[in-house]
């Protein structure tokens, strides 16, 4: 292994005295993989400086909480540990809490959010009466949770999401074609600096969605990641680029190793590699409009 992989990522703020390397260990990146493999990947992942490690129940139907909870437990005490709900309602989403703390052997979360906010219907659950935003609040009093956040594929849910409900932290995409093609990341940024939530992003190496009929090259995204290395790279230092604390890369080791040693040698781009970025972002249609 070269010098290069070997390095070790810096870290950001997030809230209070927590900091964050600056790319996390999505575990969608163990599914698939035996659990010796995936005790490996999170190994290598701590060597590496990793400390922010995030799950959901839905990725694989839970292999990934199951295959984590296990690789993590050396390291859980130092870790970041962030995990989502699915559910609207304050039962299923206690229902699934509960679920995914024993799944992952542990006793709390450092980060628990709403997953995929996509819709005013969402938001409106959320915060309604026996609604996810009740169990968030009884979790955290509780010391289940210590932060809440939510992740996000809507501008406009978003934002009224922000404005209701006492968020530390936004996990959203904010990709150079998203961005400059779609219109959609730049309102959730600048509304969460103002509001003072840490920013976490999502789809930073993203290019488009499938074309139909197009060979899904990489079977665990459900987009087209930026189709080389290089391009891949000037994408991840875009987004590092901006006011944010933490990336998560795709859920393919090769992607994310990739994401690794980019961080680790982090520099923001020049002005000629943004634009550069910009050109190569021309065209072509983003995964999300605002």
């Amino acid at each position: 292994m070269n010098k290069q992989a070997l390095a070790t990522l810096p870290r950001r703020p997030y809230k209070d005295d927590v900091e964050l390397s600056i790319v996390a260990f999505g575990a969608i990146v163990v599914c698939g993989e035996t659990q010796d493999k995936a005790n490996t990947y999170v190994a290598e992942a701590v060597d590496r400086g990793v400390n922010y490690f995030d799950v959901a129940p839905s990725y694989f139907d839970g292999e990934a909480e199951l295959k984590l909870g296990i690789a993590l437990k050396p390291w859980r005490n130092n870790a970041f540990l962030a995990c989502k709900t699915e559910k609207r309602d304050a039962a299923g989403a206690q229902a699934e809490l509960d679920e995914s703390l024993e799944r992952l052997h542990t006793d709390h979360f450092d980060l628990y959010q709403f997953h995929a906010i996509t819709t005013k219907e969402d938001v409106d659950c959320i915060l309604g009466p026996k609604g996810a935003g009740e169990t968030f609040l009884k979790a955290q009093k509780a010391g289940k949770i210590r932060y809440l956040g939510f992740s996000a594929h809507s501008v406009e849910a978003t934002l009224t999401l922000m404005d209701a409900f006492p968020c530390d932290s936004a996990l959203f995409p904010l990709n150079f074609v998203t961005l400059t093609q779609g219109n959609f990341g730049k309102q959730i940024l600048d509304k969460a600096k103002a509001k003072g939530v840490a920013r976490l992003a999502l789809k930073s190496m993203a290019y488009s969605p499938w074309a139909e009929n197009e060979t899904h090259t990489w079977s665990k995204t459900w987009y087209k990641p930026a189709p080389t290395p290089a391009l891949r790279a000037k994408a991840l230092r875009f987004t590092l680029g901006l006011d944010i604390t933490a990336a998560i890369p795709p859920g393919h080791y090769e992607l994310y190793r990739e994401a690794l040693d980019i961080a680790a040698n982090f520099k923001p781009l020049s002005p000629a590699e943004e634009a550069e970025l910009r050109s190569a972002a021309a065209g072509v249609e983003p995964l999300f409009r605002a």
